[in-house]
């Protein structure tokens, strides 16, 4: 239809050409139709007017005119490589063992070495096998075959314009800035329908970026020097593509470590540019993290607690030689489906004494398990007793055996710190403080950056460890507006983010982390008026604090919300659930019950559910929780369903952008009654009100602690 229109509009997910295109069929004066085209680039985040690609192809690396000269350009390659002065010898894949890199603790500029950077994936080897049968093969660091799961990746290996190679990379999944994303490779490592994979070959296209070349051709290369070695890998792999050469600087290894950081990068690697290749652990490479990480075996864990599935928290060892010994336990990290899997993978290699020397740790019950998984953990340090200090779990690492997560010669010694960068001043620059935001009281935005200043003490409470969720209104609340998660790229260093991955829009969003007073008023100065904030908190990113019931009238009168509300309560009283009620900042009222992070999103929103019902079954005549408004017959809606994963509420305190500058405030329950009216509570109200009453009767809400399980077996029997 769009062709016959003459206008098409489709969208491209080439590894050079990406985003949305246009094609618009041309037409002079007097011409019926004509068969000329032009291709159009919408101006999206894949538009650049400076990025220019090599002409060469992504799978083979040569451009059309090397392709059409047949083999030269492997005439040559295998020219080079016989006046190398390798040995000619047959090298397979199955009885190569990787190099290894030892961990170092601070980033060097040397003459004589090169550094490379650390992409955040899988170490993978990679064979073009069998003369002109263009047949690959994928390998992980442990030997498993890994060429089925990534066939975009093979399909480029075995279009390398060689007869025979060894390659020696890291595979990764890029998001959309172009930076590794280990929770991509996970999602896509994890697969196993072949409908899947072939889905996922398009949608997170695998990435081996290629830093070593072990063999070519019939020729063993590992004896070269490493500088040699990856001259003759620019000459066989593309820079562009699934397959990607992985360049380096010499010397200036500082300066490559700061630029890594300020990139999001995970490090860089340190090698010796005359290194020959040489399996095992070696000082001639070294591994420079920006975070301490690294990897352990899980050796038991401890019984959850407090409503935690699964397991309270993972026993790590590491060996000192061929003694496995105790370096401590972490719990911060995993997620409930992590949690369970572990568990169960725990329960299958259980045993009954603990597979490591030493003293056993307090704290129990325990359960101990045979040494076979491995996982990556950040920490802050070794302590005096050879204990992580600090830990949090990263990753699990199905790519390393138990026997490689090697204790450190010196795991007590401070490593010696990278250079720091001098302290960013937490200034904020205010901008536009006279623009007016609401019209008709003449409120500017001066007056809202003051508000929040005065009810900072408060409204932090609710704010801190929680992604916040940003509606700026860069010419008030009569202008256009926008929904903003991802903090710009143009925020200070000084503001916290957390990354983290939304199935919603299948990336991963930088989120603004509200701690402090700069950082609030530097949101707001960015035109935020509402602050949306989860449930949850980083730390514990799937267990909400509380659960709430969102009563929204939608054309009954308020005088029917404030009845529902109380019948909330009343329910809330009964089964022994305590309640907190709060204006919306708009036409309703949010209760508030805390879960004390005892449940997942999807339990929270079961409990706001069971609540939800029992509440219409008392007062069905002003209450329903039919979703279609023409259907509520001017009921009040009792809306539970906000409850779930990234779902988000106006923030306590929060302005909102209605006029009048309504706030969301807290309120005791002796407030919700027929002289309660939330125009009351605004922007030049509630802060006189706040230092009137000293205390925030809602802040229990964020630590309360119920017996939910009691609580809902009450309200069984009453439903």
């Amino acid at each position: 239809e769009g062709l016959k229109k003459g206008k098409l509009l489709f969208e491209l997910r080439g590894f050079k050409l990406r985003g949305e295109w246009t094609l618009v069929r041309t037409k002079t004066k007097g011409e019926a139709t004509s068969k000329d085209w032009l291709l159009i680039k919408h101006r999206d985040g894949f538009a650049s007017a400076t990025t220019i690609f090599p002409d060469a192809s992504i799978l083979s690396g040569l451009t059309v005119e090397e392709l059409g000269a047949g083999g030269a350009h492997a005439g040559e390659l295998r020219e080079a490589v016989a006046h190398s002065g390798a040995p000619e010898r047959k090298v397979t894949i199955d009885r190569v063992e990787p190099m290894l890199a030892e961990v170092g603790d601070a980033p060097f500029s040397r003459t004589g070495w090169l550094f490379e950077l650390k992409y955040d994936g899988f170490r993978l080897l990679a064979a073009r096998e069998g003369e002109g049968r263009r047949q690959a093969r994928l390998v992980y660091r442990r030997g498993l075959d890994a060429t089925q799961l990534y066939p975009d990746v093979a399909q480029a290996v075995a279009a390398l314009p060689c007869d025979s190679a060894i390659l020696d990379g890291e595979v990764t999944v890029l998001d959309d800035e172009g930076r590794p994303s280990f929770q991509k490779l996970q999602k896509r490592s994890q697969l196993e329908r072949p409908s899947d994979i072939q889905r996922a070959a398009i949608e997170l296209p695998g990435v081996l970026f290629v830093f070593d070349l072990l063999a070519l051709d019939g020729y063993d290369l590992r004896g070269l020097p490493l500088l040699e070695r990856k001259a003759l890998l620019e000459k066989l792999v593309p820079r562009v593509g699934p397959v990607r050469y992985a360049d380096h600087i010499l010397e200036r290894g500082e300066e490559m470590y700061q630029a890594a950081v300020a990139l999001g990068l995970e490090g860089v690697m340190a090698k010796r540019a005359d290194s020959t290749y040489r399996a095992g652990r070696s000082r001639d490479w070294i591994k420079l993290r920006h975070e301490r990480t690294g990897d352990f075996v899980i050796v038991g864990c401890t019984e959850p607690k407090r409503g935690r599935v699964g397991l309270g928290a993972l026993h790590l060892g590491a060996y000192d030689g061929e003694t496995l010994r105790y370096v401590g336990r972490v719990g911060t990290g995993l997620n409930d489906k992590q949690l369970a899997a572990t568990r169960a993978a725990i329960e299958a290699d259980r045993r009954a004494t603990p597979p490591f020397d030493g003293p056993v740790p307090g704290g129990g019950p325990h359960l101990w398990c045979e040494p076979r998984q491995v996982c990556e953990v950040r920490f802050k340090e070794w302590t005096e007793e050879h204990l992580l200090r600090q830990p949090v779990f990263l990753r699990f690492r199905d790519d390393k055996r138990p026997e490689e997560c090697e204790l450190p010669a010196r795991a007590n010694a401070e490593p010696t710190p990278p250079p720091e960068p001098r302290a960013e001043p937490h200034t904020v620059p205010y901008s536009n403080l006279d623009k007016v935001f609401w019209p008709d009281e003449g409120y500017t935005k001066g007056d809202l950056i003051e508000f929040y200043r005065a009810v900072a003490p408060w409204l932090l409470h609710y704010l801190r460890d929680r992604p916040v969720v940003m509606t700026r209104y860069p010419d008030g609340i009569g202008g256009k507006s926008f929904f903003q998660k991802d903090a710009p790229a143009f925020a200070p260093s000084w503001l916290r983010t957390e990354r983290m991955w939304s199935e919603h829009a299948s990336r991963e969003i930088d989120y603004f982390i509200v701690d402090d007073e700069p950082s609030l008023l530097y949101v707001v100065n960015l035109g935020t008026i509402p602050l949306h904030v989860w449930a949850s908190r980083v730390q514990t990113l799937e267990r909400p604090d509380w659960c709430i019931l969102d009563l929204d009238p939608k054309g009954a009168p308020f005088s029917d919300v404030i009845a529902v509300a109380k019948v909330v309560r009343e329910l809330c009283e009964e089964i022994e659930l305590p309640s907190y009620p709060k204006t919306s900042g708009s036409t309703g009222l949010h209760v508030l019950i805390p879960l004390g992070r005892l449940c997942t999103f999807d339990q929270a929103r079961s409990v706001g559910e069971l609540l939800a019902r029992a509440v219409v079954t008392r007062v069905p005549e002003i209450a329903t929780i039919e979703r279609v408004v023409s259907a509520r017959a001017g009921k009040v809606y009792v809306d539970y369903l906000q409850n779930g994963h990234g779902k988000l509420i106006a923030a306590p305190l929060a302005a909102r952008p209605v006029p009048g500058a309504l706030v969301s405030t807290p309120l005791e329950w002796r407030e919700v009654g027929p002289r309660l009216d939330p125009k009351r509570f605004t922007i030049e109200t509630v802060p006189a009100r706040l230092r009137r009453r000293k205390h925030d009767p809602l802040a229990p809400v964020v630590d309360e602690v119920p017996d939910l399980p009691r609580a809902l077996e009450r309200l069984a029997k009453k439903l």
